[in-house]
């Protein structure tokens, strides 16, 4: 458990084993996706939307479409993390609770509103649109790992499922575009691996005009 963000960065590990005695409620599966939506996104459109998945059954269902992996069943919650192609859609009702809060005034807002519009109505290739809810939901996700280490639990990051398969059997509208499979939960300390080294600063930093990694 790590309470000091720097510290969460540095402690996280992707898990893969979960202790199945220990669930967690509602109300602390809501407050981690509070968290996540703290996460920045391109004209703070909030691409990410989640599900979780705590039935039993319903984890059988996605464990099947996914690789057969024990953790998405014996993890407390897995969650499917969602990007909106249409979440710029609500950019006026997100920006007029900004004006209303006081953070800028209307002018402000409907500026922003115009400029994402242009913004998105340039993107005429799907994979653009794709790319772009992507990158937001993936920062939320890093936001709920972080949130769930500080609170000391593990999580672990799927992309091995069957995303056409995912989206038909949850029921999810084509707009979505499922970005990964997320479990969460209290570890199963002996069975997980220690952290892995990570490669340093000097292999993977460069300045300005760069050199050939």
């Amino acid at each position: 458990m790590s309470t000091n963000t720097l510290d969460s960065i540095k402690h996280r590990v992707s898990a893969n084993a979960f202790d199945t005695a220990k669930p967690l409620s509602k109300a602390e599966i809501e407050d981690l996706v509070s968290y996540a939506l703290e996460a920045p996104s391109s004209f703070d459109i909030q691409h990410a939307r989640f599900i979780a998945v705590v039935d039993q059954a319903q984890k059988e269902k996605l464990k099947a479409l996914s690789w057969n992996q024990a953790k998405v069943t014996d993890a407390a919650v897995t969650f499917i993390i969602l990007g909106d192609t249409l979440a710029h859609e609500k950019l006026p009702d997100l920006l007029g609770r900004a004006v209303k809060a006081g953070v800028f005034e209307q002018g402000v807002a409907d500026y922003l509103v115009n400029g994402a519009a242009g913004f998105y109505s340039n993107y005429t290739n799907e994979r653009l649109v794709r790319d772009e809810v992507i990158r937001s939901a993936s920062f939320a996700a890093m936001n709920l790992m972080l949130a769930a280490d500080a609170k000391g639990l593990v999580s672990g990051p799927m992309i091995g499922f069957d995303s056409a398969g995912v989206q038909k059997a949850f029921n999810i509208p084509e707009r979505y575009v499922p970005v990964m499979t997320l479990a969460v939960g209290y570890a199963k300390e002996a069975d997980n691996w220690p952290r892995k080294p990570r490669l340093t600063v000097a292999e993977t930093l460069a300045y300005d005009e760069g050199k050939v990694f």
